[in-house]
């Protein structure tokens, strides 16, 4: 049996989940007003619901293979479950793809190498049009890289080349923008400059320079702007610091005027080794969240909100076999958390037709750095952080107070949470 507390937040993570489920596979039309509505009509029992649709595709911009309505998928469970096949958050989460291929689990062709006396770190994405599993049973019809939402997360250092070998499978033009100081005009993944668009079965190499350090991200700026962005062309590009660039200049670093002492000096190296994967950031839990949202009306609202795509998968799934209406402890878990261990999150909004997204803790404060360029807070114990869509930033988390259990986080815009952006950190002992 589960635990009181597991036992209601699972019941909170079922019943939100079944209602929203519900309300948009009823009808493949239904707005994000007609959603809401139905979350407060349905009432605290409604659990346990089931139901299987993918959203509509609407407008004129038809995918073949792609009917206009409702396209059943098949249900494959009580109402909670993700397909098993289906893109996996939880593994999201934690994967960052650094140019060192590793066996079978290298899903970007990466590699690392020397040229003219620079790292280059090589990677391969692709652009294909994916149905992707937004809420348990439906499906949204996707613009992706490498088959996924969010695309890969790409981490390299600060001063390597930055090499991406694209290739566009998909029938719309599209492109890679990279948010980094790009010193060549040719290489900023526009329709404007360098290649331009990237048409279907085209291919080209875009070649960054990793600066400056921090969280940043990858995204199509092919026109319209907001549907290639929306339909999931973007994902994390993670800069971290070099070390001894630190030690040499400090103040690139701080948002500090007064003087830099020895001590403060190495203060901010010793930050930055625990930042960069390839000095100390094993010490650190480490994940990547992307704050996101779908439009499955294609009405210009989004009607499912999530971070990294699947609505509640970080929420509470119930076990219990006793219960017998609602098991999802495979594909809707919390994101457990050990309590001696240091937590640290690279967030980055991405959704479209809202202005702000937020993140919010429950019991707990952390200190924020915007854009992770710095190496001391922007934001010092706060408990919630607002960004509008391209903002991005690191989080950073320390448990080691609290008691073992369930801790909620979502975002503050109530309506998103309802709408799929809520979930739990269960720290363990």
């Amino acid at each position: 049996m589960m635990s009181d507390e597991r036992s209601q937040a699972a019941e909170l993570t079922s019943d939100l989940t079944g209602r929203l489920v519900d309300a948009v596979s009823e009808d493949a039309a239904v707005s994000r007003r007609a959603v809401l509505g139905g979350l407060g009509l349905a009432g605290a029992g409604a659990i346990g619901m089931s139901g299987s649709s993918a959203a509509s595709q609407g407008g004129d911009d038809h995918e073949e293979g792609h009917d206009d309505g409702m396209n059943p998928h098949g249900a494959f469970g009580a109402v909670g479950e993700y397909a098993a096949d289906s893109f996996d958050p939880h593994s999201f989460l934690r994967t960052f793809n650094t140019g060192h291929p590793d066996g079978d689990d290298d899903r970007v062709n990466s590699r690392v190498y020397e040229r003219d006396g620079q790292r280059v770190r090589e990677f391969t994405l692709t652009a294909s049009l994916q149905e992707i599993e937004i809420a348990p049973g439906v499906t949204f019809p996707a613009w992706t890289y490498n088959g996924q939402v969010p695309g890969p997360t790409l981490r390299v250092t600060e001063g390597d080349v930055i090499r991406v070998k694209f290739t566009n499978g998909q029938e719309h033009p599209h492109t890679i923008h990279p948010h980094v100081k790009n010193v060549d005009p040719a290489m900023d993944g526009i329709p404007q400059n360098g290649p331009g668009v990237i048409d279907l079965n085209e291919s080209t190499v875009y070649e960054w320079k990793a600066q400056p350090a921090g969280c940043h991200f990858y995204h199509c700026h092919s026109l319209p702007l907001k549907e290639h962005i929306h339909r999931g062309l973007y994902g994390a590009l993670i800069v971290d610091p070099d070390p001894e660039r630190v030690r040499e200049n400090p103040r690139d670093y701080v948002n500090y005027q007064g003087p830099i002492s020895d001590e403060y000096r190495e203060t901010l190296v010793e930050e930055a080794k625990l930042r960069n994967h390839e000095y100390r950031a094993d010490e650190v839990d480490e994940m990547v969240m992307i704050m996101n949202g779908f439009d499955t009306n294609f009405d210009g609202d989004n009607e499912v909100y999530a971070v990294n795509t699947q609505a509640f998968c970080y929420g509470v799934g119930s076990t219990d076999a006793e219960n017998g209406e609602w098991e999802a402890g495979e594909t809707v878990k919390p994101i457990k958390v050990k309590r001696d261990r240091p937590v640290r999150i690279y967030l980055i909004n991405t959704i479209e037709f809202d202005l702000v997204n937020s993140l919010h803790t429950h019991s707990q404060f952390f200190d924020y750095y915007d854009h992770g360029t710095t190496l001391m807070p922007t934001h010092k114990t706060v408990d919630t952080i607002m960004q509008c869509q391209a903002q991005r930033g690191i989080v950073e988390l320390d448990y080691s107070d609290h008691d073992p259990g369930l801790y909620m986080f979502h975002a503050h815009q109530s309506e998103f949470a309802e709408l799929g952006w809520m979930s739990f950190f269960e720290v363990e002992a």
